[in-house]
């Protein structure tokens, strides 16, 4: 146990120093940990850690900060801590049934937004909603729509309907199912996917806090990472309405793959593929064959 007259300084700083030391993180990086966890920790604001900097913490408040450094110590990733992370300017509940809402699938929802009408109705599928954070994200920016999220897991599925409560997403309906097993005849005005991509012989390679922690079935699929992908793609015509889009978000150095596997699956008649900020193609966007032309 620490001494009662520890301050918030001195405490953000040995934490930043075990964390930077044992995760290997520059201590800019570790620092930004150090303050997120004493933030949640004390359930104050990050200003107050810098406008109280010198104020000494009891036991109490120094102990349960401590306990959580050591989870992270331990290789827990931050958002599982502290049991939320922050998704397109909103913050969703996350919790190790679901995987991380990540900085890159962004791009997933802004390249559907781009193709979803502002003021008008229309239907989207999400397949593996996991959290909710595409489902929910697409749904608040676009009020008029419809959507459904489909999960397998049911802890995971619990997650997303949380996550639509809280965020007000009266417009989504969390489904439980394998992909599209429980749709019938449904059709959509858009597929929007991040499936599980990852390739095996990628696992022992994944940092720690991913394939130590994250749920696996949402990660790998297969040698090459394309054992959901291809079927969800090659099925999504079936459930594509008039003019239809599939969105799905692969893997770094996938999109070309992706994208030759609509090809040959003969029932595209447009794809294209969107890069991310460093250039690299993570979006493939393509259009049911026998649908009207599409502006991409």
């Amino acid at each position: 146990m620490r001494d009662k007259t520890d301050t918030v300084a001195s405490l953000l700083d040995d934490a930043t120093t075990r964390i930077a030391h044992t995760l290997g993180l520059e201590r800019r990086e570790a620092r930004l940990e150090a303050r997120v966890l004493a933030a949640f920790a004390w359930d104050v604001d990050p200003a107050w850690l810098i406008a109280h900097d010198t104020d000494a913490l009891t036991h109490a408040r120094t102990a349960h900060f401590e306990s959580l450094i050591q989870r992270r110590l331990g290789g827990e990733p931050i958002a599982y801590i502290t049991g939320q992370r922050e998704f397109y300017g909103r913050m969703f509940q996350v919790n190790p049934d679901v995987l991380i809402p990540r900085p890159e699938t962004e791009l997933l929802v802004e390249t559907a937004l781009q193709h979803l009408p502002e003021r008008a109705p229309c239907r989207i599928l999400d397949l593996g909603a996991g959290s909710g954070a595409v489902a929910i994200t697409l749904a608040l920016q676009r009020p008029m729509a419809e959507i459904v999220a489909v999960e397998a897991s049911g802890k995971a599925l619990l997650t997303a309907q949380k996550n639509a409560r809280r965020l007000g997403a009266d417009n989504v309906q969390c489904v439980g199912g394998n992909w599209y097993a429980e749709l019938g005849v449904r059709r959509f005005d858009m597929i929007v996917s991040n499936p599980p991509y990852v390739p095996e012989r990628d696992r022992a390679g994944l940092e720690p806090e991913v394939g130590g922690w994250e749920p696996p079935g949402a990660l790998f699929a297969g040698p090459e990472g394309l054992d959901v992908l291809s079927p969800l793609l090659r099925q999504a015509p079936g459930f594509l309405a008039s003019g239809g889009l599939l969105a799905l978000e692969g893997g770094d150095g996938q999109a070309s793959g992706v994208a030759r596997l609509m090809e040959e699956a003969g029932a595209y008649a447009e794809i294209h593929l969107r890069p991310d900020l460093a250039g690299r193609s993570r979006v493939v966007l393509g259009v049911a064959s026998g649908t009207e032309n599409v502006d991409l």
